[in-house]
């Protein structure tokens, strides 16, 4: 997702306590890049499961997170994707952190396939409905429109879109799910989240780069011993944890 300064869309708290600033006593606050919620709710549970240290979690979109990240007043743990972890760096925030998966854009459709899509150049067929994450807003879009200016088919492709530019790739998983489009391109990640309602196509990996997923520890957290704590757990199980949740190439 590219850098842009908008209010927090969502806080939500997994209920391992009762407050969310960083002065709690025995609590780690988490900013977690909306598209990582599942795992990163196992990943709390687990931690919580074995060291009895009690965890929230404010989500958001990555841009959104980052100026809490920035003005070094909120979180412990910061979750997202490319380049967050440099951005992260360049704010003095950083402490430490745990590749832990990949995000990749995956053609999804509809159960069955019906309009037999087995390709990313299969996009630019005439009549097809398709949807896509904006780039002014996704790092998947960014990518997405790189390749197809690459293969010259993004005008034929995006005849195909229309209006269709969503900012959140559950906002492309609803529209599959209500088949109101053929296919979508999505990170992996969220496609795994809707797999009961889409298949995804098997494709080889054509982008300009690859993209990780990061957990950051904070370096301005005033528990950094809960933080390290966290983050050798993250070492052992975090990995394991964002494979089951579909977010590898």
């Amino acid at each position: 997702m590219k850098i842009k300064t908008t209010l927090i869309m969502l806080a939500t708290v997994l209920s391992f306590g009762c407050n969310s600033n960083n002065d709690s006593t025995n609590e780690l606050v988490i900013l977690c890049g909306n598209s990582f919620l599942p795992p990163t709710e196992a990943l709390i549970a687990g931690f919580q499961e074995k060291t009895g240290i009690n965890a929230t979690f404010t989500t958001g979109g990555s841009e959104d997170l980052l100026p809490h990240v920035k003005a070094r007043k909120k979180g412990d743990i910061f979750i997202s994707h490319d380049p967050y972890l440099d951005y992260t760096k360049n704010a003095g925030a950083y402490s430490d952190h745990v590749y832990v998966g990949f995000v990749a854009p995956v053609i999804a459709v509809c159960k069955g396939n019906p309009k037999s899509i087995n390709s990313i150049d299969d996009l630019a067929r005439e009549g097809l409905k398709i949807a896509l994450s904006n780039p002014q807003y996704s790092t998947c879009g960014e990518l997405v429109f790189n390749l197809l200016e690459k293969k010259n088919i993004k005008d034929a492709v995006m005849k195909n879109v229309g209006n269709r530019l969503t900012k959140g790739h559950s906002n492309l998983g609803n529209l599959l799910k209500t088949r109101s489009v053929d296919a979508v391109i999505m990170w992996n990640g969220v496609a795994h989240t809707f797999k009961d309602h889409l298949v995804v196509v098997k494709t080889p990996y054509e982008y300009d780069r690859e993209i990780n997923v990061s957990v950051m520890g904070l370096s301005y957290s005033k528990q950094p011993e809960l933080v390290k704590e966290f983050m050798e757990f993250t070492r052992k199980n975090g990995p394991r944890i964002f494979e089951k949740y579909g977010y590898v190439k």
